[in-house]
């Protein structure tokens, strides 16, 4: 049985989940409008990964007797200066999420949940592997001053992206 402040943390994350997911869509749908279509469908994969983040710590909560508390997702921005300013957002926004998993792992051990200790593991290590990535992104859209060859190239890279749900 959880916890009541365990439970709550938990659905806070799950909103926080799908605030993360609609950010990432909103973000493909401006770089499909500024013809980036690579950087949109890498957008749209990080979108799923949300999805799919959100939907694994619902279906915990459930799992471990608790009440699933879905709250309204505010609206997400939908304009930017330019491609690097959107991953500076995705970077700052994805170092977030690691400070609120961190948050609700310390709420775990501090209860003596181990059983959800052990489950947000996998989203600690989830996180390590999610700003590297986008570190690196970044770093190769600075390196090409987020535009021209260089930019078509990465652009080409991202559209190679796609979703397969991690192995349980």
């Amino acid at each position: 049985m959880l916890s009541k402040k365990i439970e709550k943390a938990l659905n806070n994350q799950i909103n926080a989940e799908f605030y993360s997911a609609y950010l990432y869509l909103s973000m493909s749908a401006y770089l499909q409008d500024i013809s980036l279509i690579g950087f949109a469908n890498w957008m749209r994969v990080q979108y799923e990964e949300e999805q799919f983040h959100a939907l694994k710590m619902y279906d915990y909560l459930l799992e471990r007797g608790g009440k699933v508390k879905l709250e309204t997702v505010k609206a997400p921005p939908h304009q930017w200066e330019n491609i690097i300013d959107v991953y500076k957002e995705v970077l700052k926004h994805e170092q977030e999420v690691t400070r609120s998993i961190n948050e609700l792992m310390s709420l775990a051990l501090e209860e003596h949940d181990h059983a959800t200790a052990n489950f947000l593991q996998w989203f600690v290590d989830e996180q390590v592997e999610e700003e590297a990535t986008v570190s690196d992104l970044l770093a190769q859209l600075k390196l090409v001053g987020g535009q021209g060859s260089g930019l078509f190239m990465l652009d080409r890279e991202a559209a190679q992206r796609n979703f397969f749900p991690p192995a349980e």
